[in-house]
């Protein structure tokens, strides 16, 4: 892509102060204000480079070490945001045909599934906490270490289900198994998680075996839709950061099962990341981070509760939340790179950075958010009328 071209792209925006330095040394400024972030160009984009999905061909770019910057990397994000009706793929007739195709076959979910959770347990226990956690943490005090945070952060889901002993709890997408595990532990309930990584089921299995759970948490690889209600009902349903990869399509299928399996009166709490309107994910992120996923609207979420006469009992944003928890894995993640460049290459580094930096600043300044929401399968009386318990 020549210098010409790419100056031709930049002049089109219409927000951001930043400049431009090319490979052969000339730096350009854009914006009216003082820059606040340095893009560093060390040579030519491909001939490749695809001006119809520019975030799909910068990212790329990016990986393969054409070019750098210097700032804030929230500014980059905001910058996007910005121009982000520029910067989106070309043609209203392909985003239209992409949301009604978009139903995932079960076996298409597990593969998109381990692409990205079957990495490795020994890639994932480098920058994560002890516990494993892959999904926003808690801080309840501004120092709180990763690990206090995550536990917190399954206390708090913990404490809205309101779990009494005996119940019979289910974790959709159940990760590394901590929250049933403690859940069993905490509250004398008899668990189920499932996770269609295998990686994943083999850790969290091992790990209620060495804690002696076995009789009362099971962790089954299987996917939400292979579960039937003639087996098993439960009287609480959890999920926690497994909804961003239904699919859109599937949003009403889990909905649907979830509805199937919760006793009446039960209450279920979904943990998922939230966008402001209804858009499919960037190429990028469906490329190379999370193939198959979509990120609801919180809108969407709430129309599709009365359908199965679930009804809202409690909502609380986390954005911030997820945002230092980011920062907590990129800056595990830097002290670790050259164990995980040796175990991929430096194109993955680079990919992994992008991937935890860009969503960090993502839910600082683009309205990505994340939402745990509590409700109930038809209306419970017997609930207490003040959520005050939640924060004690």
């Amino acid at each position: 892509m020549t210098k010409e071209r790419m100056k031709g792209l930049f002049e089109r925006f219409k927000g951001g102060n930043f400049t431009v330095t090319f490979w052969d040394g000339e730096t350009c400024r854009y914006g009216q204000g003082p820059p606040v972030v340095s893009f560093i160009f060390h040579k030519p984009l491909d001939t490749t480079f695809n001006l119809d999905k520019p975030l799909l061909s910068l990212g790329e770019a990016y990986m393969d070490g054409y070019w750098d910057f210097t700032g804030e990397f929230t500014e980059i994000i905001r910058i996007i945001e910005e121009n982000k009706e520029l910067l989106k793929p070309a043609g209203l007739t392909g985003k239209i045909t992409g949301f009604i195709q978009s139903v995932t076959a079960k076996r298409q979910q597990k593969q998109n599934i381990e692409h990205h959770y079957d990495l490795g347990n020994d890639f994932f226990s480098l920058w994560l906490d002890e516990t494993l956690s892959y999904s926003c943490a808690y801080f309840k005090n501004p120092d709180d270490t990763l690990y206090q945070a995550q536990i917190n952060k399954i206390d708090h889901t913990l404490k809205k289900l309101q779990l009494k002993p005996g119940e019979r709890l289910l974790d959709i997408g159940c990760g590394w198994g901590w929250l049933v595990i403690r859940a069993a532990q905490q509250y004398g309930v008899r668990a189920l998680g499932i996770t269609l990584s295998d990686q994943q089921y083999a850790a969290a299995g091992r790990r209620v075996k060495e804690l002696g759970l076995a009789g009362q948490v099971e962790i089954r690889l299987a996917s939400y839709q292979d579960l039937s209600e003639q087996e098993q009902q439960f009287d609480k349903i959890v999920s926690v950061g497994m909804f961003e990869h239904v699919g859109r399509d599937n949003l009403p299928r889990y909905m649907e099962q979830v509805n199937k399996l919760l006793v009446p009166g039960g209450l279920s709490l979904l943990h998922t990341i939230t966008g402001m309107t209804e858009e499919p994910v960037n190429d990028w992120m469906e490329k190379y981070i999370f193939p198959g996923g979509y990120i609801p609207s919180l809108r969407e979420i709430i129309w599709l509760l009365p359908l199965y006469r679930f009804h809202l009992l409690h909502a609380e944003s986390l954005r911030l939340h997820y945002a230092k928890t980011l920062d907590h894995w990129y800056n595990n993640f830097s002290r670790c790179v050259a164990k995980v460049r040796e175990k991929f290459d430096e194109r993955f580094v680079r990919m992994w950075s992008l991937y935890l930096r860009g969503c960090a600043a993502s839910f600082r300044v683009s309205g990505l958010d994340i939402y745990q929401l509590l409700f109930s399968k038809g209306l419970n009386n017997n609930l207490p009328m003040d959520y005050g318990f939640i924060y004690a």
